[in-house]
């Protein structure tokens, strides 16, 4: 099949962040990628990297009129990049009906805004990106491709709080996300992955999936991204009772509760410090930042330990995200601990970041794979709009 150029956009409240593929004819080319950060709704900062050539601007150099979306497009033909026969946009949330990629309809559009209660602070900024690709492009298709959608199938008793029917029904569950990523590196495992697997995937949003002959069992993230294990600003899991009491005696707004539960919570919370490099270098100075790093560790410890119960045992653990990928100092702490579980390291292999870290003969095989979200997205879009063509 002919090749085609896939745009692949995620839209965030302070950027957005974009890779630009050749997709077909058994190639997978990156072109471009970039991103356009806002300060005060404008654009401040834009930087684009494309076959060695690196484009930034700031402030004065970019246009007062522009969005991210048309002045990333002005630096893309200005670097004469192909124009994109196709969009494919992460979306954060599917909600119960949208369990796979779809190309984007009015009827689609109508449908994610009646999730936005689902992912208010996600969802209102992917769908003004989708706007933006009509308002710049006219009617390039569009694929969504949802972050849930990889969970869907999980088993009832994964996906189903505890909680009275009617509220299931109206969409409350278990949803679980970074779905792409864990999908990615399903494909990158190929067609006969180890039977019980653990795929923790690590960055300033932080998850964890546990998987059994290839099919999703459990998550660690639940109805939003805020659940789970501690990450860089979410608390992750709450004792519900914390949440009453920050209503009822702190008289925290819904928004108050939001921005502490999102943004001032997690690493941050306890020691000041959201990003996890800043921490492991600050950590023997500063006992708080120690503390972060132990609570992080500890808590990936323990559902490591869950999931491996849930699966009946344990073949291969998966290290994958910004974390996961390059902070070997988290890993070694995370598997110390787990031996009974027949994970060992291998230290000078963990320290390179190396594909497999663990020892010869450790049981249970550790790897460290790079995920790529923004190719699985590139790769759905051209299945979904041009395969059949």
């Amino acid at each position: 099949m002919a090749s085609r150029i896939i745009l692949c956009m995620n839209s965030g409240s302070s950027s957005l962040k974009f890779a630009l593929y050749r997709i077909g004819d058994g190639e997978e080319v990156l072109l471009a990628q970039g991103a356009a950060e806002l300060n005060d709704e404008r654009v401040a900062r834009l930087w684009i990297h494309s076959a060695g050539e690196k484009v930034e601007k700031t402030g004065s150099e970019i246009s007062p009129a522009s969005t991210p979306l048309s002045a990333l497009s002005l630096e893309l033909k200005q670097l004469q990049l192909p124009h994109p026969d196709a969009v494919g946009h992460r979306l954060v949330h599917g909600g119960q009906h949208h369990a796979a990629p779809e190309q984007i309809t009015g009827k689609l559009l109508k449908e994610l805004r009646g999730l936005i209660p689902f992912a208010p602070l996600h969802l209102p900024e992917e769908i003004a990106g989708i706007e933006a690709v009509i308002s710049n492009f006219g009617n390039l298709p569009q694929v969504a491709c949802f972050d849930t959608a990889f969970h869907r199938s999980m088993p009832e008793v994964a996906q189903r709080f505890a909680l009275p029917r009617a509220l299931l029904d109206e969409g409350i569950r278990r949803y679980g996300f970074h779905g792409i990523s864990y999908e990615y590196i399903m494909r990158t495992l190929g067609s006969d992955p180890p039977s019980r697997l653990i795929i923790a995937h690590l960055g300033n949003g932080a998850s964890m999936a546990a998987v059994k002959d290839g099919n999703p069992m459990d998550t660690t993230m639940g109805f939003t991204p805020a659940g789970g294990f501690m990450m860089g600003t979410r608390s992750g899991d709450l004792d519900p009772g914390i949440i009453l009491y920050l209503l009822n005696e702190k008289h925290l707004s819904a928004h108050e509760l939001s921005d502490l539960v999102n943004r001032q919570s997690g690493l941050v919370g306890v020691s000041g410090i959201s990003d996890m490099k800043m921490l492991l270098e600050r950590r023997e100075a500063s006992p708080d930042a120690a503390l972060a790093v132990r609570m992080f560790c500890y808590q990936l410890r323990k559902q490591i330990g869950a999931f491996t119960a849930a699966l009946g045992g344990l073949d291969l653990l998966v290290f994958t995200g910004g974390i996961g990928e390059k902070a070997a100092p988290v890993r070694w702490e995370v598997c110390s601990g787990l031996e009974h579980l027949g994970i060992k390291l291998e230290r000078e292999r963990n320290d390179a970041n190396a594909d497999r870290i663990s020892t010869e003969n450790s049981r249970c095989l550790v790897r460290v794979i790079p995920t790529n979200e923004d190719l699985m997205i590139a790769r759905h879009s051209y299945d979904l709009v041009f395969s059949s063509k």
